[in-house]
């Protein structure tokens, strides 16, 4: 398994720490699906307690990354397409209300905040840093909620989107340029500044929608990090 060491802040809640860092390891595939972890062993990786361990995996388990089964252990699952078209469903009615407001009310550095993201982006894509592209992703649309005081709107979507991560980290082995995730997001702001709060909106969805004409190839270059058809309609059946 990935050296998984993070320093831990003692000023901190633990178990928020270790849960990020796990749903990190997960989402960039260094925990593919299948991985077995352990209570004992994670918290001897973190120097921490199994307390704040058992903790995390619960949330983890909400977020749909890890199933808990008692006397077999905890395992990375594998990703649920239906999981990830229903939270992109939510994810877009949230984000764009989030941006048709920050387009109305334009928050002032707002866009030349979000701007200095993008340019970050840009770094990142030249570099071909598929991690900091994705955290750099992630901290443009919270800043997004955020900079309009939606912290709240953001914090449930950071509940449900968890599959669409692991989705979109993928996704940077060719299915959606860095580029054009780039090019969407220059759009967004663009029409924040220019306080067009519709083509604000129609940004966010096309850029959200991005991910459903990439999913069926990202699933078929990546057959075992998915949910088999046949197994998910098993489950429903029963």
């Amino acid at each position: 398994m990935t050296d998984l060491a993070h320093g831990i802040d003692p000023q901190e809640a633990i178990a928020p720490q270790v849960m990020r860092a796990l749903r990190e390891a997960i989402v960039r595939t260094d925990l593919p699906p299948g991985t077995l972890i352990s209570e004992a062993d994670i918290a001897r990786r973190f120097g921490v307690s199994r307390q704040p361990v058992r903790e995390a995996f619960i949330k983890l388990q909400e977020a749909g990354l890890v199933g808990i089964r008692p006397q077999r252990g905890t395992q990375v699952l594998r990703i649920s397409m239906e999981e990830v078209v229903n939270a992109r469903f939510v994810r877009e009615a949230v984000e764009a209300a989030v941006v048709h407001e920050a387009a109305e009310t334009r928050p002032a550095g707002l866009a030349a905040r979000l701007a200095a993201l993008i340019a970050e982006q840009e770094k990142a894509a030249e570099a071909g840093d598929g991690v900091g592209f994705l955290r750099l992703d992630e901290a443009f649309h919270r800043g997004l909620a955020q900079g309009i005081g939606r912290d709240f709107a953001w914090s449930v979507l950071e509940g449900i989107k968890a599959q669409m991560d692991r989705v979109r980290f993928l996704s940077f082995e060719g299915a959606t340029p860095m580029a054009d995730i780039i090019g969407q997001h220059r759009a967004i702001v663009g029409a924040i500044a220019a306080g067009d709060a519709p083509a604000a909106e129609a940004a966010m969805r096309r850029h959200l929608r991005e991910i459903l004409s990439s999913l069926p190839k990202i699933a078929e270059a990546h057959p075992d990090y998915f949910v088999p058809r046949d197994d998910r309609a098993a489950r429903t059946a029963a």
